[in-house]
């Protein structure tokens, strides 16, 4: 459906973006640039104005930047988007046919078009509630307890070899904490990057004094008088710890959308224009949408994605017919290794070593399964990767049948 400001103003309505997040305000700056004209609220479960998630593992818990620098946007360009912040209030139903959202205030908002962008909620361990000193990092107030725990502890345990897992080890390592990374996989991102590159990783993360516990099975948390005391393994070994980080991935946030008729598997399921039902959208970490090129759904979370998708959610709410075909993206950020990724790059793709070299950690590598360019991964060569980046877009449209 296509909502316009008359529309709008007959209705009461226009368009109601719930979550408040990097993907919830890309919407509404892309809806007034493509010129929209009408009501646009914002509701937000967090009490805060919209600020950046990936400063949150690095800066911000560094102590390099203050919280205030992962804002989004100052005051007066969020007053410019004439847009109601309604914060600290979360969702907790859609009536998908009155396109109304409830929320935990008792509120009852209405709309033309909803948004869903609603983000991830991150996994936790079981017993974990119950001690102190064990954190997860998703949001500014995660980021701030767990920077406090940090610079009153010596050790630190992190449960989770993902890319949040590594970030959070890195940071620490250079705050000073005696860091240990323990994960499922045989080195941090194997799964990402591929054992070829994920070793450089390891290799990275060692010589920093990082150690490493590949292949570990956690089996659960110990703790004296109320507080986490170590980490247990499949081995029977106990990793001692003042401070665990638990970071074994996240799930979409769509508890508040049970019984609403909306399909929900993995996310808010979507066509390709990332619509998922009459007038109602998804975008960001919680949409999986129909990747028309790659004839497959796909799910991305990283904040790349939520700016593109956004586009595409706003074009589409206007009423245009356009599908979202990204390339997927995403960066990370680990000591001196700034780590570039476009397309799918995957652990069992062929790495081809194409510029640099890998001994010097400055390097491009493209990643082949069927004789397909899959990815390309750049370690400390921003300009190359990008170059490069036009060999994944050239294989794009036959690409599904490489990642099969």
């Amino acid at each position: 459906m296509k909502v316009t400001a008359d529309e709008d103003k007959s209705h009461g309505g226009g368009v109601l973006v719930v979550g408040a997040s990097a993907a919830g305000l890309a919407t509404a700056e892309a809806l007034r640039r493509q010129g929209y004209e009408g009501g646009l609220t914002v509701l937000g479960a967090e009490p805060h104005l919209p600020y950046d998630r990936p400063p949150l593992s690095k800066q911000v818990l560094s102590g390099t930047w203050d919280p205030d620098r992962a804002r989004l946007r100052p005051q007066e360009i969020l007053d410019a988007l004439r847009a109601e912040f309604v914060l600290a209030d979360p969702a907790v139903g859609l009536d998908v046919a009155a396109r109304t959202v409830h929320t935990a205030s008792g509120r009852a908002l209405r709309a033309d078009a909803v948004v869903i962008a609603t983000g991830l909620r991150p996994r936790t361990l079981p017993g974990q509630a119950g001690l102190a000193g064990v954190h997860v990092l998703r949001t500014l107030e995660d980021a701030l307890a767990l920077r406090a725990g940090l610079l009153a502890a010596s050790r630190l345990v992190v449960v989770g070899d993902g890319v949040l897992g590594a970030e959070v080890a890195a940071t620490a390592r250079d705050m000073g904490l005696d860091v240990t990374l323990a994960g499922p996989q045989q080195a941090p991102m194997a799964l990402q990057f591929g054992p070829s590159v994920a070793e450089s990783l390891a290799g990275l993360h060692a010589e920093r004094g990082v150690r490493l516990r590949p292949g570990a099975g956690v089996t659960g948390l110990t703790g004296r008088d109320g507080r986490v005391t170590g980490v247990s393994l499949d081995t029977g070994e106990v990793l001692p710890a003042d401070v665990v980080v638990v970071a074994i991935g996240a799930d979409p946030v769509t508890d508040w959308l049970a019984g609403s008729g909306l399909r929900l598997d993995n996310g808010v399921v979507c066509d390709s224009r990332c619509r998922a039902a009459e007038g109602i959208y998804a975008v960001g970490d919680v949409a999986r949408w129909h990747h028309e090129r790659l004839g497959v759904p796909m799910r991305l979370e990283n904040r790349t994605n939520a700016t593109e998708q956004a586009l595409t959610v706003a074009a589409n709410i206007l009423g245009e017919d356009r599908p979202y075909n990204p390339v997927p993206y995403f960066w990370t950020d680990q000591f001196d290794a700034k780590i570039q990724v476009h397309g799918v790059p995957s652990a069992d793709a062929e790495v081809t070593v194409v510029d640099g070299d890998r001994e010097g950690r400055r390097f491009v590598a493209l990643y082949r399964r069927g004789g397909r360019v899959t990815g390309v991964l750049g370690w400390n060569m921003p300009k190359q990767t990008r170059l490069r980046r036009q060999e994944v877009v050239d294989a794009l449209p036959g690409l599904a049948p490489a990642l099969g």
